[in-house]
């Protein structure tokens, strides 16, 4: 399988250009100036590029806490892919490929992703992946004006060990 991540650069940055189907208004933003550090660790983010070396897009996480100790820590995971690139199968190797990179190189026993109740093609891919939908997440996210309800996803290390096995 070829790898489609990569570290972001700046000159990423102008073509990451963000929502044109609505699931990422959140509001006017400034410019991104600077570029998400490729460290698992830390909130984050990689670059997404076709087969051919071309950016289609980028993946990203922040860290959810379920208890107040480090081992309770979670990445919850997130991607953005451009019109031309979608419905190829990217998204969700870009995504199975940072699952991966996360249980690899880190402690961590889930990994999570929330999507808009109404984005199927992005629960479509989590489920190709091997997420499994844990619930509704009632109002939880303020986009376009109001609150949105979304869909709640996790894969544990046992699972993706017994899914790549």
């Amino acid at each position: 399988m070829t790898d489609l991540l990569r570290p972001l650069t700046e000159e990423d940055l102008p073509l990451l250009t963000g929502d044109d189907v609505g699931f990422d208004y959140f509001g006017p933003r400034a410019p991104r100036l600077s570029v998400p550090a490729p460290d698992l660790n830390d909130q984050g983010g990689f670059a997404v590029v076709d087969v051919s070396g071309r950016l289609v897009g980028s993946v990203s996480w922040v860290w959810q806490r379920w208890g107040p100790n480090v081992q309770s820590r979670n990445p919850m995971i997130g991607i953005w892919l451009s019109a031309p690139a979608r419905g190829r199968g990217l998204g969700t190797t870009a995504q199975r490929q940072l699952v991966d990179l996360f249980f690899r190189h880190t402690a961590v026993n889930r990994v999570e992703a929330h999507t808009d109740v109404e984005n199927i093609a992005e629960q479509r891919a989590l489920e190709k992946v091997g997420f499994t939908r844990e619930g509704t997440t009632r109002g939880a996210q303020w986009r376009d004006g109001g609150y949105r309800d979304g869909h709640l996803y996790s894969i544990l290390r046992n699972e993706w060990q017994t899914a790549t096995a």
